[in-house]
């Protein structure tokens, strides 16, 4: 099998093990299929090395119906392929939210102080 769902309550949790594409879209589109009842949704890429277009219809169509039951949709173990993707589908349409899926920084540069004219210090 591909995909390994898991169901606990409101939460489903779906693995995949398997590349996101169009050969694969049949299983896929069966797997992500879940009861009414689940609000909120993983999508464990952990075992994805690859995803192309398809995985973007796929979670946008999750998002659109997680938001319409009040709850979430989150993409963990991001391979670099699939976050490459998702990067670029947020670069192009920010108005899609795709950075939503992407890790968060885990630390943020120290800012860089310079001296500006008379004494001042501003922040870069």
């Amino acid at each position: 099998m591909k995909t390994t769902t898991t169901i606990s309550g409101t939460t489903a949790t779906i693995t995949f093990h398997t590349d996101i594409d169009f050969e694969s879209l049949p299983e896929i589109e069966a797997a992500v299929t879940l009861p009414a009842t689940v609000t909120d949704v993983t999508w464990n890429l952990e075992n994805t090395p690859f995803m192309d277009v398809t995985g973007l219809r796929l979670l946008q169509e999750q998002r659109d119906a997680a938001r319409a039951r009040k709850g979430s949709l989150t993409v963990t173990g991001l391979h670099s392929q699939p976050q490459r993707l998702l990067q670029t589908a947020a670069e192009l349409f920010p108005a899609m939210d795709w950075d939503q899926f992407l890790p968060r920084p885990t630390h943020f540069p120290a800012p860089c102080l310079s001296a500006r004219g008379s004494g001042a210090v501003g922040i870069s």
